[in-house]
């Protein structure tokens, strides 16, 4: 893991579908409360040693989901984790890795609901704003 920032990456994957914007989350296999924080989250992860963040979030994204999407770089003002939003179609297929046993494609107000503590709630809060959705 990096130990200069940032020192990882999240990835709010959205997609519209029949007109409503969904967005992906994914459930750790191992949280210790099955639906407490840090049990659903966007993909995301450690940035290596020397690794771009844009590397590490395609990477992530590639991992985790089984997704390889344009991503897009999302300011803000927390740097120690950087953001990114990406585009999929309602067609794509995820493949979760042995870290995740579940996904779901979920409204905005649900995945903000789920994917706690508020920093990453707050991660969705922004994308959202940023793009408008």
């Amino acid at each position: 893991v990096s130990r200069a920032e940032p020192h990882g990456a999240s990835i709010i994957v959205y997609r519209q579908n029949g007109g409503a914007v969904e967005l992906l989350i994914l459930h750790r296999a191992h949280a210790a409360d099955p639906n407490g924080d840090w049990a659903w989250t966007p993909p995301s992860g450690a940035r290596y040693p020397s690794e771009e963040p844009a590397a590490c979030a395609r990477r992530e994204l590639w991992e985790e989901t089984g997704l390889r999407l344009d991503i897009r770089y999302i300011p803000r003002a927390v740097q120690s984790w950087y953001l990114y939003a990406a585009q999929a179609a309602p067609h794509d297929e995820v493949v979760l890795d042995a870290e995740h046993d579940q996904y779901a494609w979920v409204s905005v107000a649900v995945a903000i609901r789920r994917c706690q503590p508020a920093q990453v709630s707050e991660s969705i809060r922004t994308v959202v704003d940023a793009l408008g959705l």
